[in-house]
């Protein structure tokens, strides 16, 4: 069990760092940017319990908030994020198999690439909606969870990809 902690650490730690320091200052065109931190809910084990998922969501989004200056906005959407992923895997995981670690190999390409789009996409559009706090553009609004969210299932499919 202290394995399993220190394993989160690290990667927690490398997530954050690697957000912060890299990915803060990729902007695709002007609208697409990578938030690759997420990485981290998505992955924690299905029966891990919604109230710890929420706590490393709240210490992980408050960390990029720290490091970015965006005043608890990263924080809340990764807490909502970390709520609502309990649905999102029972939506997408094969009945008979409820205690699993959300991945590519274990989910099949279809129900991972689906579990990805929308938790990224709930996520993408909470943050971008407390960043832009207004419905006045929401043409640009759309443009920028779209794009981001398909640059960031990308990158999430690419480090799967390298790490199987």
């Amino acid at each position: 069990m202290i394995i399993s902690y220190i394993h989160k650490i690290f990667w927690f730690t490398g997530l954050v760092l690697l957000q912060v320091l890299i990915l803060n200052n990729v902007h695709i065109a002007g609208y697409a940017t990578p938030f690759l931190y997420i990485y981290f809910i998505l992955r924690l084990e299905s029966n891990t319990s919604r109230n710890e998922a929420m706590l490393w969501g709240f210490a992980l989004g408050l960390c990029i908030d720290v490091f970015s200056n965006t005043p608890g906005m990263n924080a809340a959407a990764t807490v909502m994020l970390a709520f609502v992923r309990p649905i999102f895997l029972r939506l997408f995981t094969p009945r008979d198999n409820q205690e699993i670690l959300p991945s590519l190999k274990n989910l099949g390409f279809s129900s991972y690439v689906k579990y990805l789009l929308v938790a990224v996409f709930t996520h993408h559009m909470m943050l971008y909606t407390i960043a832009f706090f207004s419905f006045s553009d929401i043409q640009t609004l759309l443009i920028r969870i779209v794009s981001s969210t398909v640059l960031t299932v990308a990158c999430i499919l690419a480090i799967d990809g390298i790490r199987n």
